[in-house]
């Protein structure tokens, strides 16, 4: 295996499926057991996961909500989306932590370094809800900041999309994909990969992206085999 440790982002919106909204059991399971095969190959592996398929903070304010306000609700549906991912590998047999940046001791743990790395080395998955604990910082910075505590070898960011293009390949078919790309070139050609912040924090700490399609059974054993899939972004 080319990495021991991970950090998966995964996006609320990824847990539709088909659907409009909320989470389809169906992409649960396959997304449980796609992390379940990789846990046995002995890689540790944390989650981050958005809560665009419930609420996001930014949607909120531009109808006039407070945006500290939304951005706290933002963070709850990250939880919720974390309970069900965590239910989902359980019933695949992972044995799984959730730890939330925000306080909910009653269904979670909170987010407490050292035990998230004892939990990683006794080779279980740790998912981290509650984004930053912040407002105004997305899921994408809080993949990126647990990535560094953690001392993950690389984000794996599970996308709809198999990899970075030069402009978006849902609308325009002529799209053409980096098979590699540096940090400075994805500022300089402007493409969207994360947020400034976290795009930022991964290039200063020298931390690797690999953007791939998460929906395709089988990519994310793939990726951390070392199989060239998706669009890696280094220095």
């Amino acid at each position: 295996m080319k990495y021991k440790r991970i950090l998966l982002k995964l996006s609320g919106e990824a847990l539709m499926g088909d659907r409009q909204y909320g989470i389809d059991p169906e992409r649960l399971a396959e997304y449980a057991q796609d992390i379940k095969a990789v846990t046995e190959k002995g890689i540790e592996v944390a989650i981050v996961i958005g809560g665009g398929n419930i609420f996001r903070g930014v949607a909120g304010a531009m109808n006039g909500m407070d945006r500290v306000q939304g951005d706290h609700m933002g963070m709850l549906a990250t939880v919720i989306n974390g309970l069900a991912l965590q239910n989902a590998l359980e019933d695949a047999g992972v044995k799984t932590r959730l730890q939330t940046a925000i306080k909910i001791n009653e269904v979670a743990e909170p987010f407490i370094r050292r035990k998230a790395m004892s939990h990683l080395k006794k080779g279980r998955v740790v998912i981290f809800g509650g984004g930053t604990g912040n407002p105004y910082f997305t899921t994408d910075s809080a993949a990126v900041l647990r990535a560094i505590e953690v001392e993950a070898d690389v984000i794996l960011k599970g996308t709809r999309v198999d990899g970075i293009y030069n402009t978006d390949p849902e609308k325009d078919h002529s799209a053409i994909k980096f098979e590699h790309i540096t940090f400075d070139d994805v500022l300089r050609k402007g493409l969207k990969v994360m947020d400034t912040t976290a795009f930022t924090l991964s290039q200063e700490n020298k931390l690797p992206i690999i953007v791939f399609d998460m929906n395709t059974r089988g990519n994310l054993m793939k990726v951390v085999s070392g199989e060239k899939i998706g669009t890696e972004v280094n220095i």
